[in-house]
């Protein structure tokens, strides 16, 4: 497997501009000279500060959603052109926030996918099941879903530029993680998804990151699994002491 494991986090709504420049300068010191790929998303009111401290570091510098449309009358949105204009490479899309708060579906998830690309982003496209979804046996379907529609006339000369981020929605920020065994099951089946999509080689290069309460404690347990190739933290990404842990574990 030549898949090399990325490690993502995701400031959510957190942080004001100084708090944000001391945890990126924090992680830019502790992740200097790190072995895997690193992002951070911080909000958009954040992102000026955040962009000189990380450029030139190994870390990325990514967005947590952005607009359906290039530019025009769309109040309170934040387009794509705007955010390549503050430096940002990677856009993190579908979020189960943005799905199931904010109500975005497939198709809108799935043109802001295709717009990212056509502007040269790197895209964290966000799967996953509710828990009712999963005691009702629909994991599996509900992944399969979102992925089939996310990638919805995305090229395969483009499919190096996409990451894919299982999150069980039932594990976000509520301390209950799926099992590395339960995780890794939904990777593979992702990643068998993928295939029948763009052909075995394609599946197999793809990297699936998990999301769903990753910490220091569990991330080594998660990233040993075959199919689990990063972690898109959460709630640990907000303090240096608990991502560079999880950004540093040992493979």
């Amino acid at each position: 497997m030549s898949r090399s494991y990325y490690i993502a986090g995701n400031w959510k709504m957190h942080k004001t501009r100084a708090e944000a420049a001391e945890l990126a300068k924090a992680l830019a010191a502790r992740l200097k000279g790190g072995k895997h790929k690193y992002l951070v998303a911080p909000s958009f009111t954040l992102i000026e500060t955040v962009a000189p401290i990380v450029k030139g570091s190994n870390i990325r510098l990514g967005a947590q959603n952005m607009a359906a449309e290039e530019q025009g009358a769309h109040t309170g949105e934040v387009s794509v052109l705007q955010l390549k204009d503050l430096g940002v490479q990677t856009v993190i899309l579908g979020h189960s926030e943005r799905r199931h708060v904010y109500k975005e579906d497939d198709g809108l998830i799935n043109k802001k996918v295709l717009l990212a690309l056509k502007h040269g982003l790197e895209v964290i496209l966000c799967v996953g099941e509710l828990l009712e979804e999963r005691e009702a046996g629909k994991a599996e379907a509900v992944c399969e879903t979102q992925t089939v529609e996310g990638l919805k006339g995305v090229a395969p000369a483009d499919l190096d530029r996409i990451v894919i981020a299982y999150e069980p929605v039932w594990a976000i920020g509520t301390g209950k993680t799926a099992t590395p065994e339960d995780a890794d099951a939904i990777h593979a089946y992702i990643r068998k998804v993928v295939g029948k999509l763009y052909g075995p080689s394609e599946a197999d290069k793809i990297i699936i990151q998990y999301g769903g309460s990753v910490k220091p404690e569990n991330a080594a347990q998660l990233m040993a699994k075959e199919n689990i190739d990063g972690a898109l933290v959460g709630g640990a990404a907000l303090k240096a002491d608990s991502f560079a842990p999880i950004a540093q574990f040992d493979s």
